[in-house]
């Protein structure tokens, strides 16, 4: 189908739909880049930001998605989704957020220099633990140019030096949406599908559900890895993905719709 015509099919069934059942029937309805983008863009857009959401995309997808998704914001948008991050947020935040965005991680090497991610390690600890006061711009760096592989291990050497976790040393020396992203960064470098697990659940754990974050995570997984976070899912929480929507969401939105994309249990 072409993009215009769904287009046309999405603004109808917008008119024909309300609440968590519309969001997730339209959120099926745009392609996979075009729907990532236009969570951006709505995170963004009036007044405040939902950092979250803008941190969870950048922090997750590859070089070649962030391409894509950017190239699907200005076609929709008529503007730069750096432009915009760089209007919308500001500090390390912003310097954390256009790094990732900028897509300098090489995704696809597994080549690590031992010597290389042992300096990195030494270069975290001296500018972060060892020192009074952080050097902000060194993690974002090294956390947002470096491989996955390489960063795993620069956490494995760092925590032979500081004797504690890189993700210790974050919440001890950041706060904030900074933190959260510098975590985040660290959580889809050590397991992608763990950091995904987490967010489903924690979007349905508690008082209330966290709509936008389960059905933004099941729509943009589906046809991905939704399989490989659903088996993590299980292991890490000891229940079902499918069995926990069941308790915790309720109508068309749970039983017709969100179900069917979860799919059979593990």
């Amino acid at each position: 189908m072409a993009w215009w015509k769904a287009w046309d099919l999405t603004e109808t069934l917008k008119s024909e739909l309300s609440g968590k059942f519309e969001r997730l029937i339209i959120a099926l309805m745009y392609p996979p880049y075009r729907y990532e983008a236009k969570e951006l863009y709505d995170a963004m857009k009036g007044l405040g930001t939902r950092e979250g959401v803008v941190i969870e995309i950048l922090a997750s997808r590859t070089k070649n998605q962030l391409q894509e998704i950017m190239k699907a914001y200005e076609e929709d948008y008529g503007s730069s989704l750096e432009e915009d991050i760089q209007a919308d947020t500001s500090g390390y935040l912003e310097r954390i957020l256009v790094c990732l965005l900028q897509g300098s991680r090489d995704d696809l090497c597994g080549f690590v220099d031992p010597g290389l991610a042992l300096q990195d390690a030494q270069d975290l600890y001296t500018v972060g633990e060892k020192i009074c006061g952080t050097d902000e711009m060194k993690f974002i760096t090294i956390l947002c140019t470096r491989s996955a592989t390489h960063l795993m291990r620069v956490f494995e050497e760092y925590e032979k030096i500081a004797s504690k976790s890189i993700e210790d040393s974050i919440k001890s020396e950041t706060h904030g949406s900074l933190e959260e992203a510098m975590l985040t960064v660290v959580k889809c470098t050590r397991n992608l599908h763990s950091y995904f697990a987490e967010r489903l659940y924690y979007a349905m754990k508690g008082a209330g559900t966290h709509d936008g974050t389960l059905i933004r995570n099941i729509v943009s997984r589906s046809e991905i890895d939704l399989n490989l976070i659903k088996c993590q899912f299980k292991e890490m929480y000891g229940k079902t993905l499918s069995s926990m929507i069941m308790e915790d969401t309720s109508s068309d939105y749970k039983n017709n719709a969100l179900l069917t994309l979860v799919g059979s249990d593990p």
